[in-house]
């Protein structure tokens, strides 16, 4: 009975997208990183959602020793997107980002590499 609730649950909750950013911080670092995480959050209203997506990011900070010895911090910055599903079917578009580029030849050479990446990958899990 309680995993029928669950699923019910599931069904009945509106699905997000949360764009969850995290700064990363090592020492003797010259270049500033983030990490932008796309994460599914359920959730009744999108002030529920975006708390929920908060709440994953404090969660996740850390702090740890990489393997050149240096003391790296993981913080989490902010949830920069929260984009609502309406249907959560096969096919169904999840998340859209228009690039423009200076250079369209390079940028479609590279979608065209990790293409055949992807394959290659997907052929060798198998």
């Amino acid at each position: 009975m309680y995993s029928l609730l669950i699923i019910l649950e599931v069904f009945l909750m509106n699905w997000y997208i949360a764009k969850i950013v995290f700064g990363i911080h090592a020492e003797n670092q010259t270049k500033k990183q983030f990490d932008e995480q796309l994460r599914l959050i359920t959730a009744r209203c999108p002030e529920e959602a975006l708390l929920k997506a908060r709440m994953i990011g404090i969660g996740e900070e850390d702090s740890f020793v990489n393997d050149r010895h240096q003391k790296v911090n993981w913080e989490f910055i902010n949830v920069s997107e929260l984009v609502p599903l309406k249907n959560l079917e096969d096919g169904v578009e999840v998340y859209s980002y228009i690039r423009e580029m200076d250079e369209a030849k390079s940028y479609i050479k590279f979608v065209h590499h990790r293409a055949v990446e992807l394959q290659m990958n997907a052929r060798s899990s198998n």
